[in-house]
């Protein structure tokens, strides 16, 4: 395997594991207005993602600095042509950090109130762009060849990157459900598994919508051999598979099965875009691929390098931090924000 390869892959796991964590992360501060009936209830629901949401967007930083050293013409292009969305997903997140962090400055209903709205838009909108996102990578966009995006931000908004979105969304918040039906007790925990009940069929249904409708508006998968066509057929098994166990009362395992969905699904995306990291729908051969975008090869052995070290480093401290806060958060042990 060559280093193009290698730092293709490290860049899919990266995404992977940020919207398998981030996922969650997002789905409860979308039902954090909506399953918190009093402020001591939307006070455990943020607790319950507290000491992690800050970390986990550590998955996206480090996905973009990679990008930026590994493609550095695929995250040119990428930055440029999807400039609007991806300025709204930034000014998301820092309104939903500062929401964190603002919401227990004064006890006021009113304040409070707004700030839990905030963590919602600021949870809801990337859900949702990070689909039409990485729907527009795998369908095409207009780049031209001097890799150069000249299109705007109303040819991103096609169909079938709108059901993406919409699929991102539902399928985050039903994760985020179950995160807290896993993470709380009490009221808080028995709304989250009757949310996840109520979201998992529009989940699934999205997510086959937009599987089927990939296959034929892409055409990627035509291209492609059995083997990989088996990694979007097995995030839908494994999307059927979180209803079977979520009916019978198994929070545990369907979580799982809601993470392998968000997992499979992004590695789908990955498997029909390579050996490209964007395609260009004026002439293919335009495309970004991991020959053309990528960085020199003493870059991309220095960053192999780098990452052999603190990779494991970064993932193991963040595992400790799982670990130590494992317990559930009810109304005894809620921290005041």
């Amino acid at each position: 395997m060559d280093l193009n390869t290698l730092w293709f892959i490290l860049i899919g796991v990266l995404f992977t594991g940020f919207f398998f964590l981030e996922g969650f992360d997002y789905g409860v501060g979308i039902l954090l207005p909506w399953l918190g009936k009093q402020d001591l209830e939307r006070r455990i629901i943020a607790n319950s993602i507290g000491p992690f949401w800050d970390g986990n967007e550590v998955w996206l930083i480090t996905a973009g600095g990679a990008s930026f050293a590994a493609f550095p013409h695929f995250y040119a292009t990428l930055f440029s042509g999807f400039y609007l969305p991806l300025l709204l997903v930034l000014l998301a997140l820092i309104v939903r950090g500062v929401a964190f962090e603002f919401r227990g400055k004064d006890s006021h209903p009113a304040w409070r109130s707004t700030w839990d709205w905030m963590i919602f838009v600021g949870s809801a909108l990337p859900a949702l762009l990070w689909g039409v996102a990485m729907a527009n990578l795998l369908l095409g966009v207009p780049i031209d060849a001097s890799k150069t995006y000249v299109g705007g931000f109303f040819n991103l908004l096609n169909p079938w990157a709108l059901v993406c979105g919409l699929t991102t969304l539902v399928g985050f918040t039903l994760h985020g459900a179950l995160f807290l039906r896993l993470k709380t007790s009490g009221a808080v925990s028995e709304r989250a598994e009757a949310a996840a009940r109520m979201l998992w069929l529009p989940a699934i249904v999205l997510l086959v919508v937009a599987l089927f409708a990939g296959y034929f508006v892409t055409g990627v998968f035509s291209r492609l051999g059995a083997v990989p066509i088996l990694v979007p057929v097995l995030a839908g098994a494994a999307g059927l598979a979180a209803g079977w166990f979520l009916r019978r009362g198994r929070a545990g395992p369907a979580f799982a099965m809601t993470g392998a969905t968000i997992a499979l699904s992004t590695a789908a995306l990955f498997v029909g875009l390579f050996p490209r990291l964007m395609v260009s729908s004026l002439n293919p051969e335009w495309s970004l691929t991991i020959t053309n975008a990528s960085s020199s090869p003493y870059t991309l052995r220095t960053m192999t390098i780098v990452a052999v070290i603190f990779v494991p480093l970064v993932l193991l401290y963040q595992a400790w931090s799982y670990y130590v806060f494992r317990e559930r958060v009810g109304r005894e042990s809620s921290l005041k924000y």
